[in-house]
């Protein structure tokens, strides 16, 4: 009987620890959108290498965590000696891909996230109704010694504005815009699928709420 019990509570305890283990990356501040920052006349030009250019995701549930990476469709950003003053860049949405799985196991997490699989388009990103997303620059400031990038992201038709931490390096000719790790909470875009906060009666099958990007841009002077 002792083992038993101590049995029953090594795999709670596992069971907690694996629900409890999600990234420890601090959500980022979500408010309603705001004005989007405008450039000086004087203001340097750069076009976003799509070819060069990433956001890196992670997301989990408690039987597992998924990586991925998606593509930029276009961008500009305008910049004054070392400042970014203003800038937007497009989403592609269609772009998303998952990078720690193979096979037909990747190919059904990526069309389901697309939301290509027929009676689940709404699940996540239904990309047939929204093929892209958007950032748009509202605001740069320093907070604790870093630099803070706040910007508009639409997803699915919904903007909020974000802030999260960034490192900066422009010259002449080249732009590199690189974040920290950092969370937004999914459920702020509509993308509810999976997720406590929003059904009951989910038990362990539910999916963190949270999804860890990393931003990384590379522009050229236009």
């Amino acid at each position: 009987m002792k083992k038993t019990v101590l049995n029953m509570f090594t795999i709670a305890a596992i069971g907690l620890a694996v629900v409890g283990c999600k990234n420890e990356n601090k959500e980022t501040e979500t408010t309603e959108a705001q004005e989007v920052a405008n450039a000086t006349m004087e203001a340097t030009v750069f076009e976003v290498d799509t070819t060069a250019s990433v956001i890196n995701w992670q997301g989990e549930k408690p039987t597992g965590t998924h990586t991925g990476t998606i593509k930029l469709q276009k961008g500009t950003f305008k910049a004054n000696d070392s400042v970014i003053e203003s800038g937007t860049f497009v989403i592609d949405m269609n772009s998303i891909k998952d990078t720690d799985l193979e096979g037909d196991d990747k190919l059904s997490l990526e069309n389901h996230l697309k939301g290509t699989v027929e009676g689940k388009e709404g699940d996540f990103f239904n990309v047939t109704k929204y093929p892209t997303g958007t950032f748009e620059v509202t605001g740069v400031s320093e907070k604790d010694g870093k630099t803070m990038l706040q910007g508009n992201l639409t997803l699915k038709d919904v903007t909020k504005n974000i802030e999260f931490p960034v490192t900066i390096n422009i010259n002449e000719d080249t732009m590199e815009l690189t974040s920290e790790k950092f969370n937004i909470d999914r459920t702020k875009w509509n993308v509810n699928y999976g997720s406590k906060s929003v059904f009951d009666g989910l038990g362990d099958k539910f999916i963190n709420d949270e999804i860890e990007l990393m931003i990384e841009v590379k522009a050229k002077k236009a």
